[in-house]
């Protein structure tokens, strides 16, 4: 899995992971591995800015994005060229699910308004890997809601960069950002590629202190 450098809980998973979401052995695995639990609080993701807080593990129902303030309950999201995002603050820590969808509708910016209005002051932030502006073709009518963050695929085609958008809407935390192509890299899977149904997942967790 990959690990942000300096954050006490965040992991970004890839296909040799497996699909975390499906696989109760493979999840049990890559758990042993970050030395969490193998019990994990997911959402059904809707291209939403619904956020919800974890008090257990499960399924916690439709949000795109899930914040944590207790040790020993990891919460993830799956992505599959959707921007992943994991949120640190002292005392909680949050993950995001961001496609086109929800990163113009402000599901970051939800999540960071939760945690502060919760009493966590976010210190810095990860993207994860997701589909580059070297891959993201998309028509006129989307490019048109991310000003300034339009680009050119490398085929010639309009595309947008998302997770630079995302990146911005991070301005004054502390930023680690992937820069991997789902599309491109043959690691991670990749829904544009090749329409699979598989998801690398990233999880977050807040460390018992």
């Amino acid at each position: 899995m990959i690990r942000p450098p300096g954050f006490a809980g965040a992991a970004f998973g890839t296909k040799a992971s497996g699909d975390l979401r499906s696989s109760p052995v493979r999840r049990a695995a890559a758990a042993d591995e970050l030395g969490i639990p193998a019990d994990w609080a997911f959402v059904h993701q809707v291209h939403g800015t619904k956020v919800v807080e974890a008090i257990a593990p499960g399924q916690l129902g439709d949000a795109d994005a899930i914040v944590v303030a207790r040790s020993g309950i990891p919460i993830a999201v799956a992505t599959a060229d959707c921007v992943p995002v994991v949120i640190e603050a002292a005392t909680a820590v949050a993950v995001v699910h961001a496609g086109w969808r929800g990163a113009v509708a402000g599901v970051v910016t939800a999540a960071l308004d939760y945690m502060i209005a919760g009493g966590h002051e976010p210190r810095r932030a990860a993207i994860g890997p997701a589909i580059g502006p070297c891959c993201y073709e998309v028509g006129p009518e989307v490019a048109a809601q991310f000003p300034g963050h339009e680009a050119q695929t490398k085929w010639g085609s309009t595309s947008v960069d998302i997770p630079g958008y995302i990146e911005r809407q991070l301005a004054g935390l502390s930023v680690w950002r992937s820069n991997e192509c789902t599309y491109s890299s043959e690691r991670l899977y990749s829904w544009r590629r090749n329409g699979t149904k598989r998801r690398q997942v990233a999880v977050a967790w807040l460390p018992t202190v």
